[in-house]
């Protein structure tokens, strides 16, 4: 009778994420339709909407893996470094060695699950705390960028470049130009590969035993070893995944920008976070959903761009912006589930 409880509680917590889900797609929706209605301009344009997802095609990649760490209960923070250093080695592979484009996404994924490997054994087999390893992993991937090369330069692959310059036009999709030419909304490669993964990896969360095995070790890591769950080897996986993300989310990043610098992906472990909370993941393990991460991405991009087309392009304040949006978030979430338990009590 216990079991079934727990198991029960389990899936209420699950379906918390629903609600949290529907929150943070409203409010996007509201913020997007107010840019448009009071800031018209480049907001009313559909290209608008895909800079933004082109932008942070490597954010969405790397909130996801995030999302998954923080709904088994733990944490990494050394995405952003992860992203860098991915960038860094491949653009050093493909401009100085004359690599081909095949070799440098090894490298990416190599490097992405590397680090998931070592830091995904410390944190789940060795019982580190997950905060600790990932910041050394974080110094060590920035340190490592430094030495792979210190200055930062385009590359000029003919290979490479022919793939960043790819475009896949939208059908349909467009505006026209002051001459009255037809300019049609295009995505690029690495949006494919972001929204792919944001599919792929939702049904694997909601459809999956793995899946499952994220929510009720996030959740209750006692209530999980009870229902037979490997509690060490899901929060070993959770971080593999997330790392082998973030070494695809640096060659998306790299693919975008087409260069390699130390000082790239800076803040990106910070912004992850922040999209994973605002998508409705909860610090506390065992609520989030990706879809939710992903309006949480495209959330924490649009106020970035209302803050610039509002003339306020300083960095403290789409710093203050994040943080009231945060902090906006973080009560939206504890009124939500402080609701929920009292209507289970009733």
């Amino acid at each position: 009778m216990k079991k079934t409880s727990e198991k029960g509680s389990i899936f209420t917590r699950i379906n918390d994420t629903n609600l949290l889900l529907i929150i943070t797609i409203v409010i996007f929706f509201a913020m997007y339709l107010g840019a448009i209605i009071f800031q018209g301009g480049g907001f009313t344009k559909p290209q608008m909407f895909f800079n933004i997802l082109n932008a942070n095609a490597a954010l969405i990649i790397t909130s996801v893996g995030l999302s998954i760490v923080m709904i088994s209960g733990g944490i990494d923070i050394s995405v952003g470094g992860v992203v860098a250093l991915v960038s860094m080695c491949c653009a050093v592979y493909l401009d100085k060695h004359n690599g081909s484009i095949l070799g440098s996404v090894c490298i990416a994924l190599g490097i992405g699950l590397l680090y998931g490997l070592v830091q995904g054994f410390l944190v789940a087999y060795l019982d580190i705390q997950p905060f600790i390893v990932s910041l050394a992993g974080m110094f060590f991937a920035r340190g490592m960028t430094t030495i792979v090369n210190t200055a930062p330069f385009n590359v000029e692959n003919p290979e490479f470049v022919a793939l960043k310059d790819t475009k896949i036009v939208v059908p349909g999709l467009g505006s026209y130009s002051r001459k009255g030419v037809f300019i049609p909304a295009y995505v690029e490669i690495g949006l494919i590969v972001a929204l792919v993964i944001v599919i792929l990896l939702f049904v694997v969360l909601r459809w999956t035993k793995l899946g499952r095995s994220f929510y009720a070790v996030g959740g209750n890591k006692q209530s999980a070893l009870m229902l037979g769950i490997n509690v060490k080897r899901t929060k070993f996986l959770s971080h593999v995944i997330c790392s082998l993300l973030a070494g695809i989310a640096g060659y998306v990043y790299f693919l975008h920008v087409g260069s390699g610098s130390a000082s790239h992906a800076m803040g990106m472990e910070m912004n992850a976070i922040a999209s994973s909370i605002i998508g409705g993941t909860m610090l506390t393990g065992g609520v989030g959903n990706l879809i939710g991460t992903f309006f949480g991405v495209l959330s924490l991009c649009t106020i970035q761009n209302i803050v610039a087309s509002a003339g306020l392009d300083d960095a403290w304040w789409t710093g203050i912006t994040i943080a009231a949006m945060l902090c906006i978030f973080l009560i939206i979430q504890s009124v939500v589930m402080v609701q929920k338990q009292k209507a289970l009590k009733g």
